[in-house]
């Protein structure tokens, strides 16, 4: 790997040595991802076809050249033992689903963990939404990188079920129109109707003790001061009229 690329950092300080392939193939699929080879890891090599056009003989050679480049980030960021055990491999889609048979149980334990993760998390009434569907969005995107196939459909409405019950009007109205985006876009709305259902808060009325009950000057006693929270929280303290 190029000593001048910063992303070759990420692989060369994790190297894939026993108990770290979870680690090591999460790095690897952000620098396969930069550099735009992600695809050679997740599709098999193709056929070199026969009497093929100017355009596909080029569309060819650039999937062997991106292979080729994805090879050597794998093979550099491997152990020696490991090393000599799948350089003779010929393509990196090969090299991945060897090393997923050899680490395969650290995977699916990482998976099973992530997926229960996932499906634990809710979102609290009253904290922030975009914070909320981020961490969504990083779980999904976890289980991604292990193997697990969740379509986009299904990701949308593991976020919607995840929601607490002031979002429940938004949740109604996205099925009810039959809406389909993508969970960014999503997130997007959700801020949007996060914004409405703040502003439709309704007042606070609180009643406020106060330390020691005095007389008045007619020998009854003083009523309880009320202080209202308006809807943006400013405080006021209402009085009572005297007689």
């Amino acid at each position: 790997m190029s000593s001048f690329n910063p992303l070759t950092s990420i692989l060369n300080q994790n190297k894939l040595e026993g108990p770290k392939y979870v680690d090591w193939k999460k790095n690897l699929d952000i620098v396969l991802t930069a550099e735009g080879y992600k695809f050679v890891i997740t599709d098999e090599c193709p056929r070199k076809p026969k009497n093929a056009t100017d355009d596909q003989v080029k569309a060819y050679d650039k999937w062997v050249k991106v292979d080729e480049m994805a090879r050597c980030y794998i093979l550099a960021s491997m152990a020696n033992v490991l090393q000599h055990q799948h350089q003779s491999m010929r393509s990196a889609y090969d090299m991945l689903k060897s090393l997923k048979e050899i680490f395969g149980e650290q995977n699916h334990a990482a998976k099973q963990t992530a997926m229960k993760v996932l499906l634990n998390t809710k979102m609290a009434e009253g904290s922030s939404v975009r914070d909320h569907v981020l961490k969504m969005m990083s779980l999904l995107n976890e289980l991604e990188v292990l193997g697990a196939m969740i379509d986009k459909e299904s990701q949308v409405e593991m976020v919607l079920q995840t929601l607490p019950d002031s979002f429940q009007q938004f949740c109604l109205n996205y099925n009810m129109n039959k809406m389909d985006l993508l969970v960014a876009k999503l997130l997007n709305e959700l801020q949007t109707a996060e914004s409405i259902i703040k502003q439709q808060a309704p007042v606070v009325a609180l009643n406020v003790e106060k330390a020691s009950v005095s007389k008045s000057k007619g020998g009854k006693k003083k009523k309880k001061a009320q202080k209202v929270l308006a809807p943006g929280g400013a405080a006021g303290v209402k009085k009572s009229k005297g007689k």
